[in-house]
């Protein structure tokens, strides 16, 4: 709740204590001021938050104070209380832009839906512009995003591990990033202005094998050769995609060519030096492969080396809104159109859906809400779409998730941050499968 940020306007003290007392009591995080002048000085068009402030005040009252704000930055929430009741000047400071017009007393349940509902909206706004202002930035290559325990972990390992340098190889279910990652890490490395050549090791045969890895010599002479994969990948990266899939001859020929170190294309007269780093990836166990006598064991253990075991989207939720605001951002270069305003619908969407698409799911929900297509539910059928009680959920969850980050794993900070009894908070980690320990840096884990 540390971003529920409330300015509050009153002239008088004792009841500008006594709102600030009650709105931190509700989990607020509050700026009080006792003049509307000194309120409009602490405001920019970066303010994430919203203004409460009373109508009836000297010098410079709410409507006034509105209105200055209005004109600094018409998006900014503002919602005034007055007692008075005053049923004209409430409709007249509506149709003027104010966000809520409540009368005093104000209800406690009346006030927070009020602030939470003003506070949804400025989230949007802030999220939006951003999205905006990166759109006229160049969209990041590193696909490396995100800020979940396992993003924290692959950069440093990328960065520490002496074997990242090398051939590794790249596990996860369909979807889940595998070859995104491949492509990042290889952006990372010092062969990062070198090529890198995919091959798809499903649709790779023996009889297409010489022509595709090594090359095909022209059927007119006077035609320049084709270079094969290979050559192509000399000083790169060799991407093997779905690596189980080749036939036990195509690994032993391939594992013949990297390890001698050259190849001789069609036609030439000499072998030329063959300098690969190799990264695969895989959906299966090739250890098991490997006991069942499907897979080679000298291939296996120089591509395993390093594994990187790639979770579903599902396991890492907290990288999902920086991830989609990258495939959106990406998108709307691509096919030069405007930043699409994210909804509440969108972010209930990425909160509350389990992804089993994974990144690829989550890209073509980019994509499709880069051009418009996402119904007023969020993207998908029908069935597709989160109930009311799977949004909460995802939304519970976060807050949980974002407690827990702020307080570095420590459970017992993050249950006073929630308010929330020991077995509740407890009862509500075991639900969303949410471990405390993922939220600990390293060093004190």
């Amino acid at each position: 709740m540390n971003d529920a940020l409330v300015m509050l306007v009153e002239d008088d003290e004792d009841l500008l204590a006594a709102q600030v007392q009650t709105l931190e009591m509700a989990g607020f995080r509050v700026q009080p001021f006792a003049r509307a002048a000194d309120a409009l000085e602490a405001l920019d068009t970066e303010f994430p938050g919203v203004v409460l402030s009373d109508v009836r005040m000297p010098q410079m009252d709410g409507l006034q104070l509105f209105r200055h704000i209005h004109a600094l930055d018409p998006d900014l929430p503002v919602i005034l209380l007055t007692g008075h009741g005053d049923v004209q000047m409430a409709v007249q400071a509506l149709k003027q832009g104010v966000y809520d017009f409540l009368t005093k007393p104000a209800g406690r349940d009346e006030l927070q839906a009020a602030l939470h509902r003003a506070l949804s909206a400025r989230a949007l706004v802030i999220e939006n512009r951003r999205l905006r202002a990166q759109a006229l930035e160049p969209v990041a290559s590193d696909m490396l995003i995100g800020q979940s325990r396992f993003m924290l972990d692959l950069r440093e390992t990328l960065d520490r591990d002496p074997l990242a340098a090398g051939d590794l190889l790249i596990t996860g279910g369909p979807g889940s990033g595998k070859q995104t990652v491949a492509r990042a890490i290889h952006a990372r490395s010092q062969r990062r202005a070198r090529p890198f050549v995919a091959i798809a090791c499903a649709a790779l045969d023996e009889a297409r094998f010489d022509a595709e890895l090594m090359g095909a010599g022209p059927g007119d002479s006077r035609l320049p050769r084709q270079g094969g994969r290979l050559e192509k990948a000399h000083r790169g990266v060799l991407y093997l995609d779905e690596v189980d899939a080749l036939s036990p001859v195509l690994q032993a020929r391939l594992l013949a060519l990297i390890e001698a170190g050259e190849i001789w294309p069609a036609g030439a007269v000499a072998p030329r030096p063959l300098d690969l780093r190799i990264i695969a990836s895989t959906m299966r166990d090739l250890s098991r492969l490997v006991e069942a006598g499907a897979f080679r064991a000298d291939l296996y253990y120089r591509l395993s080396r390093l594994v990187i075991e790639m979770p579903p989207l599902s396991a890492r939720r907290e990288d999902i809104p920086a991830l989609f605001s990258h495939f959106l951002l990406a998108a709307c270069q691509r096919l030069s159109l405007p930043v699409a305003p994210v909804t509440g619908a969108v972010k209930a969407r990425l909160s509350g859906y389990g992804w089993p698409g994974n990144l690829s799911e989550l890209r073509q929900f980019a994509e499709s809400h880069a051009l418009g297509l996402t119904p007023a539910g969020g993207g998908g059928s029908a069935a597709d779409q989160p109930s009311l009680a799977d949004m909460v959920a995802g939304y519970e969850a976060e807050l949980i998730r974002d407690a827990l980050r702020q307080a570095e794993g420590n459970a017992t900070q993050a249950m006073a941050r929630l308010k929330l009894p020991r077995k509740t908070f407890y009862d509500k980690l075991n639900r969303h499968g949410i471990r405390p320990s993922d939220f600990r840096a390293a060093d004190g884990a």
